[in-house]
């Protein structure tokens, strides 16, 4: 059987038995002709449908160093599994890999924070610091902060739990009232708004005097927790301007809530630092993570605390009720710890480092295309938000359909990439390749990007 042939006959075989997360699994056609299965990688290529894609995405903003030290890992999991395979971190248990991962944790991350919750996951590793943060608050005295700040187009997880702290009606609405009350403002998005938000000063006192007046609408004594992304995903890759996080601390000291920076995509290396709030001066009481901490090897998530929360919640007497079954499983933790070994003697975060102002340059060149409002982006990490026909710069029906529906994605994988294409309120080109990539690796995304949005811009 030709490898075509063997794809063709999996896909038909995952039409009938398995449900794919965020598809429409009804829509895939009768034989699965419409689903890729990707069948191995190598480097930053992943091989389907019997050709080999540029991993422009690294899986799910995973797989940080693309897909060749599989031999590495494979022998860091078989040493583990070997001496031990599952141990809970639960009523008074550890393992060594978990204790020793979450020392190492402790070296890289964000000043005063010393200790990691683990978790399977990104969302559980938010709702971990909800939960936190509801436990430290009750803990103080002040059971009344039940209410989130997020902001808007967020997303942080699709449990019940972090669904709350999702502006998206779409993700949010079919599952009715949301668990945890939490009050949105404005994310850091720049485009379409007055010329003087160009300045970074007035822009910044702008956006912390919405946060401010919500916060003091809400109650003050009410909200337990701020969570931002560093460089928000979801609406394209939005990096906040200079003062921002600064603001955001002092908001959080003043009026007595918890900041969380959620780092599952922007941490271990994606835009150069080991942690993306590195970058813009974050000051954050927890830091969730995931993807990145294993290269995509292994699930793992982990909720990092500052010292501030854990001389509270680790009060003489004090239970944290919580906790997840394979959470800190020793193969995920050992994974982890071979990631970071192999992060630090390949100097990853160095490659993107020197690499990311070529890419830069190269993203910033296609805003001279005509179906290309704004490129936004940093690191490892960038947007294209597309316009449109309409004079808002809004598409048409048909033309969502044809162009972003159907033209984009499909040239782009018959180009060889494997990229992010939103259909949504507003449309996005994103990618988030291998750290590993080279500058001709990147350069060959931008100019497949090129190539795709000029044409779109023909036929608009």
């Amino acid at each position: 059987m030709t490898t075509t042939a063997a794809a063709q006959l999996t896909a038909a075989t995952a039409q009938r038995h398995l449900l794919l997360h965020m598809t429409a699994n009804g829509s895939l056609g009768d034989e699965g002709e419409d689903l890729l299965v990707v069948q191995r990688g190598e480097g930053p290529y992943v091989h389907a449908d019997g050709r080999r894609y540029i991993d422009g995405l690294s899986g799910l903003y995973c797989c940080q160093l693309g897909y060749s030290y599989g031999s590495e890992f494979a022998e860091a999991a078989e040493r583990q599994l070997r001496e031990l395979c599952y141990s809970p971190l639960w009523t008074g248990s550890a393992h060594p890999s978990a204790i020793e991962l979450a020392e190492r944790l402790s070296w890289i991350a964000p000043v005063d924070i010393e200790h990691t919750f683990f978790s399977s996951g990104g969302a559980e590793a938010v709702e971990t610091a909800w939960k936190i943060a509801r436990r430290y608050h009750t803990l103080r005295g002040e059971p009344g902060r039940t209410k989130a700040i997020a902001r808007r187009g967020a997303y942080h997880g699709l449990t019940v739990g972090t669904l709350s702290f999702n502006d998206d009606p779409g993700l949010t609405e079919p599952y009715g009232p949301p668990a945890i009350d939490t009050r949105f403002v404005s994310n850091t998005n720049r485009l379409g708004l007055a010329p003087e938000f160009a300045d970074d000063e007035v822009y910044t006192a702008w956006l912390l005097a919405e946060l401010e007046s919500a916060i003091l609408t809400e109650g003050p004594e009410t909200v337990a927790m701020l969570i931002a992304e560093p460089v928000q995903n979801r609406g394209g890759c939005i990096t906040p301007p200079q003062g921002y996080w600064q603001g955001l601390r002092a908001l959080a000291d003043r009026y007595g809530f918890l900041l969380v920076a959620d780092e599952v995509i922007t941490a271990f290396g994606r835009i150069g630092e080991w942690f993306g709030g590195d970058r813009y001066g974050a000051c954050p009481d927890m830091v969730t993570v995931a993807k990145g901490i294993t290269a995509g090897y292994a699930p793992l998530g982990a909720t990092l605390v500052g010292t501030k929360v854990t001389e509270v919640i680790n009060r003489p007497g004090a239970v944290l009720n919580h906790g997840y079954t394979f959470a800190g499983h020793p193969l995920s933790t050992a994974i982890a710890l071979r990631n970071l070994e192999i992060m630090e003697r390949d100097r990853v975060l160095d490659n993107v480092r020197a690499l990311q102002g070529d890419l830069a340059k190269r993203m910033a060149a296609l805003k001279d295309l005509p179906i290309v409002g704004d490129v936004r982006g940093t690191g490892f990490f960038y947007s294209c938000e597309l316009v449109g026909d309409l004079d808002d710069g809004a598409f048409s029906a048909r033309a969502r359909t044809e162009l972003i529906g159907d033209l984009i994605p499909r040239r782009l994988r018959e180009a060889g990439l494997l990229a992010r294409v939103y259909n949504r309120s507003a449309p996005l080109v994103q990618i988030a390749p291998p750290l590993i990539s080279d500058r001709a690796l990147l350069d060959r995304i931008a100019a497949i990007i090129a190539g795709t949005l000029a044409e779109a811009s023909s036929r608009i």
